[in-house]
């Protein structure tokens, strides 16, 4: 059995204006079972929360701080949680 979380990810670096959080959203789609959303941050940096099995998560934090993204990623915050809900699939804010 698979335990769900929640994972609340701040990717800082050239993020915005280069397809990031469209690329997030099909990496997401990609690994499947995921919901959440992709957000660009006033301060440059795009926030990601997805909630799901631990494995997609991991899987997506593991592509976040990789050389596949578009853009450049200097690095990423993360934090893990129980999930909250509410989510109908993965958005792009």
């Amino acid at each position: 059995m698979s335990e769900d979380v929640r994972l609340v990810a701040w990717v800082r670096g050239r993020v915005q204006g280069v397809g990031f959080r469209w690329f997030t959203r099909a990496k997401v789609l990609e690994i499947g079972g995921l919901s959440g959303f992709a957000l660009n941050l006033d301060d440059g940096r795009v926030q990601v929360v997805a909630e799901g099995p631990r494995k997609g998560c991991e899987g997506l934090l593991e592509w976040l701080q990789s050389d596949d993204t578009p853009g450049r990623v200097d690095g990423v915050t993360e934090i893990w949680d129980t999930p909250r809900g509410g989510y109908d699939g993965f958005a792009i804010r």
